[in-house]
């Protein structure tokens, strides 16, 4: 019996939850076999659920007896998780390799936020490559920081973990995009009931310990509101601008307008307002149909002191390019939704690239 033989063993051991396993979370800190032939495990964790480490304990045993170990001592330090507000937080941190941080937030939830997230990301790669900048492919990625509500992968088609190469994770890649969310990392039944301090560590180890490589630009699809969740989120990570997207009712016209303001108090400048959902377009005769009102977007973007980036229809074939893994712009970039993202998508790298 080998150290290689026990971390590979180890290596099968999922955290209590999570699909991940221990040895590239980074919680396995030593290994070591004394001269009777005992494997020696010692670990670091950070939880406050004090089930966690007899959890942990009896995963690990369990695993190393099935190889043929002897006697198997444990060691699992814990740390408790800062209360939040103590100390002084970290400055928000840059991305290496990443020249662009675009936040994609929402006020409210059903406003089809990670829609436009993954179809501005494949848009933003396509107007690169047309204005001769980079090659579409590898040139954008998407962050998933939608924690509670992971979707992402299923847009893009992703299903396996990330690769883990030597101590960093390597995104996986979907039509050319580089994809990183904590989805990949759940098992499919699992909530996810973490508090500040779990979600900044978990998104500052997504920041710190992810080769993205070289990316002109990536898009971080946040979580919706304005809690705890998404201060954390903005406050760890450096980002370039914001897109707020809303639906035309005044309800979530409103709510937007409150997320917004968000941005403004953490000194992140907006880039612009998406309106989805605008209207149907009969395909018959092409008349429009504004179910959920019109103009929301544009009064947003004008309360705001900022561009409107442009009206999306209801098309089912969104719907369809979502739940198929294939975004519109990829499956049918001639389309009008399509269209609309490109269009988005050269003004945001104007704005940006004007700074």
């Amino acid at each position: 019996m080998t150290k290689d033989d026990i971390l590979k063993a180890l290596g099968s051991v999922p955290y209590p939850g999570l699909s991940r396993d221990i040895v590239s979370f980074g919680l396995v800190k030593k290994v070591e076999i004394d001269e009777r032939g005992n494997a020696i495990v010692a670990m670091a964790v950070t939880t406050s659920k004090p089930e966690i480490p007899e959890l942990l304990e009896n995963a690990v045993r369990a695993a190393l007896q099935k190889i043929g170990c002897g006697e198997v001592r444990v060691n699992v330090a814990v740390k408790t998780p800062a209360a939040p507000g103590a100390g002084t937080p970290p400055p928000p941190a840059r991305i290496p390799g990443v020249k662009r941080v675009i936040a994609v937030a929402s006020g409210k939830g059903g406003v089809g936020k990670s829609t436009v997230s993954v179809n501005l990301a494949a848009a933003l790669a396509q107007v690169l490559e047309e204005e001769g900048v980079a090659p579409a492919a590898g040139s954008v990625g998407v962050f998933d920081c939608d924690i509670y509500g992971p979707s992402v992968p299923m847009m893009l088609g992703v299903k396996d973990a990330p690769e883990l190469v030597g101590s960093k994770m390597r995104p996986r890649e979907a039509h050319g995009i580089k994809v990183m969310s904590m989805g990949l990392f759940l098992d499919a039944d699992t909530p996810v009931v973490w508090r500040g301090p779990m979600l900044q560590k978990a998104i500052r180890q997504f920041a710190d310990d992810v080769d993205w490589g070289a990316l002109e630009a990536m898009v971080v699809d946040l979580p919706p509101g304005t809690g705890d969740a998404q201060i954390t989120l903005v406050q760890t990570l450096a980002l370039d601008g914001a897109v707020v997207v809303t639906t035309p009712q005044d309800l979530a016209v409103s709510v937007a307008r409150r997320g917004a303001r968000m941005f403004e108090k953490v000194k992140v400048p907006l880039l612009g307002v998406v309106e989805n959902m605008s209207y149907f377009e009969n395909p018959a005769n092409g008349e429009r149909s504004y179910i959920f009102g019109q103009g929301g977007g544009v009064k947003t973007a004008f309360a705001l002191g900022t561009d409107f980036l442009g009206e999306l229809p209801l098309d089912a074939a969104v719907r369809e390019g979502g739940d198929s893994g294939t975004p519109i712009v990829v499956a049918r970039p001639d389309s009008v939704p399509a269209q609309v993202f490109r269009a988005a998508a050269r003004m945001i790298l104007r704005k940006l690239d004007a700074r």
